[in-house]
C-alpha cells in the first residue's frame, strides 16, 4: 500500500476533542487504502510553557537536561493520539524518536539529522499497525544521548521520514488552510496559495512564515518530497509544494506573497578598520560562537578615517552571545564600539516571477514610503527583496506591501481556527 505521512502541530492537539479530531482524520486516510506514519508535536504552547518553567527553576539549565525536559511533550501527544486512535477500532503503535531510527548529531537544543533507520516503523505498517512518532526528537550517534531538533524540528522529522519510507506525500496539518500570501493573523484578506515551488517556499520560510520551517523545506527539496499544507479543521485541498517537473512550465504570478519576522535583533560594530581581513575576523568569531547571521551590509569607508561601520541580523536569543564573542576579538580588529538593536523587523517580498517582470522594487519601496515606514537594511535574491525596519512598524508595513502588489482576497477574511500564532 502506499504510505502517507501527516504531521499534526500543536494547535491541531490541543486538548482532548482536537486529539480525537485528528484521530479520526487519521483512521479515514487507512481507510482509504493508505499506510499511514503520523509525526506529533507537542499539545498547544507545551514547549513554550515547558521552556518558561524550565526559565524560571534555572536561569542556565543543562542543556542535556533541557532536551530531556522537551521531550516529554511529543510523547504526551504521541500517546494520546494513539489511545484516540485504538478507541476507533484501529490498532496504532507509538515510538519516540530514537525508537523511530531519527539518528542525529550530539548538539543539544538544535541537532540535525543524520539518518533515518525507519525498520521499527516499517515493520509496524507491514504488521497493519498506524505509526505514531515523537516529532522534534532523535537520538546522538555518538553519545547516544536523546536530542532536540530546535524550531521546526516536527516538520523535518515528519520530511525525513517520508523519505526514509518513500511516501507518496507529506502532509503537513496546522490551523490554517494552507499557505497564504501573508500571515492571516496580520493580515485578514490574504490569499491561499494553491501551488508554490520549493524555492519559493524556502523564500518564506527564511524571511519568517511560520507556516513550514526552513529546514523542513531543504529536506524535502533535497528529497523530491511533495509536500501538502492543509487544516486539521476543514477537509479544504490546501497548498501543495513541490518543484515543477522538469520540461513542465508554469506561469507563476510575480508575487508569491510577504513574509514577516519580529524575531531578529542587529548587531552593529562600529568604527572597523576597512583593510582586508577585517570582516572574515568578525564573521569567524560569531561563526566560532555557532551562530546563524542573516542580513549583513557595510556601510562606505569615510576617507578621511578609514573606517567603516558592518551591521548584521540574527535571532534575537542569540545577541548576548554575539557581543561576547565579538568583545573577545575588539583588541585584534580595532573597532571602536558595539551597538544592539532587538527593536527591529524583517519583511520580506518573495515571487518567482520577479526574475521576468520590471518594477517591483519600485512598487516595494513606494510602498513602504506611503505607508511612512522607514528601512534600514536591504537584502536582495533573484526572487527575494528583505528590508529590516522598526518592530512597531513591521504589521503596517506588511499590510501595506501585501496591498500595494494587489495579493488582497476578494473572497472574505482568511480563517485562523486555532492557535496563538507563537
Amino acid at each position: 500500500m502506499p504510505i502517507v505521512v501527516q504531521k499534526y502541530g500543536g494547535s491541531s492537539l490541543a486538548d482532548a476533542a482536537s486529539i480525537k479530531r485528528v484521530a479520526r482524520r487519521i483512521t479515514e486516510t487507512k481507510r482509504a487504502g493508505s499506510d499511514v506514519c503520523v509525526v506529533v508535536s507537542a499539545m498547544g504552547d507545551t514547549t513554550d510553557e515547558l521552556l518558561d518553567l524550565a526559565q524560571e527553576v534555572s536561569p542556565l539549565p543543562p542543556p542535556r537536561e533541557l532536551d530531556m525536559l522537551m521531550t516529554a511533550g511529543e510523547r504526551i501527544s504521541m500517546a494520546l493520539v494513539a489511545m484516540a486512535i485504538s478507541d476507533l477500532g484501529f490498532s496504532a503503535r507509538s515510538f519516540t524518536g530514537s525508537q523511530a531510527g531519527v539518528i542525529t548529531s550530539a548538539e543539544h537544543g538544535k541537532a540535525k539529522i543524520i539518518d533515518v533507520t525507519p525498520g521499527r516503523i516499517t515493520s509496524a505498517l507491514d504488521d497493519g499497525h498506524i505509526v505514531i512518532v515523537a516529532g522534534f526528537q532523535g537520538v546522538s550517534q555518538d553519545t547516544k544521548e536523546i536530542t532536540t531538533l530546535g524550531r521546526g524540528g516536527s516538520d523535518t522529522t515528519a520530511v525525513a521520514l517520508a523519505a526514509a519510507l518513500k511516501a507518496e506525500v507529506c502532509e503537513i496539518y496546522s490551523d490554517v488552510d494552507g499557505v497564504f500570501t501573508a500571515d492571516p493573523r496580520i493580515v485578514p484578506r490574504a490569499s491561499k496559495l494553491d501551488r508554490l515551488s520549493a524555492e519559493e517556499m524556502l523564500e518564506l520560510a527564511a524571511g519568517g512564515s511560520k507556516i513550514l520551517h526552513l529546514r523542513c523545506v531543504e529536506y524535502a527539496r533535497r528529497y523530491n518530497i511533495p509536500i501538502h499544507v492543509r487544516s486539521t479543521f476543514t477537509d479544504k485541498i490546501g497548498t501543495i509544494v513541490v518543484d515543477p517537473a522538469e520540461g513542465e512550465t508554469v506561469e507563476a504570478p510575480i508575487i508569491a506573497g510577504v513574509a514577516h519576522d519580529p524575531g531578529d535583533a542587529k548587531v552593529t560594530v562600529v568604527g572597523v578598520p576597512d583593510r582586508s581581513g577585517m570582516a572574515a575576523a568578525i564573521f569567524e568569531a560569531v561563526a566560532r560562537a555557532g551562530l546563524n547571521i542573516d542580513m549583513i551590509v557595510q556601510n562606505v569607508s569615510a576617507v578621511e578615517t578609514g573606517l567603516t561601520d558592518i551591521s548584521f541580523t540574527l535571532p534575537k536569543g542569540d545577541g548576548k552571545t554575539a557581543l561576547k564573542a565579538l568583545e573577545e576579538i575588539r583588541p585584534t580588529v580595532g573597532f571602536h564600539s558595539l551597538q544592539f538593536d532587538d527593536q527591529i523587523g524583517k519583511l520580506s517580498l518573495v515571487g518567482a516571477g520577479m526574475r521576468t517582470n520590471t518594477g517591483v522594487s519600485a512598487t516595494f519601496f513606494k510602498a513602504l514610503a506611503d505607508a511612512g515606514v522607514n528601512v534600514e537594511m536591504i537584502s536582495t535574491s533573484e526572487i527575494r527583496i528583505s528590508v529590516v525596519t522598526r518592530e512597531e512598524r513591521l504589521a503596517e508595513a506588511v499590510r501595506a506591501v501585501h496591498s500595494a502588489f494587489g495579493l488582497d482576497s476578494d473572497s472574505g477574511e482568511a480563517v485562523v481556527y486555532a492557535g496563538t500564532g507563537r
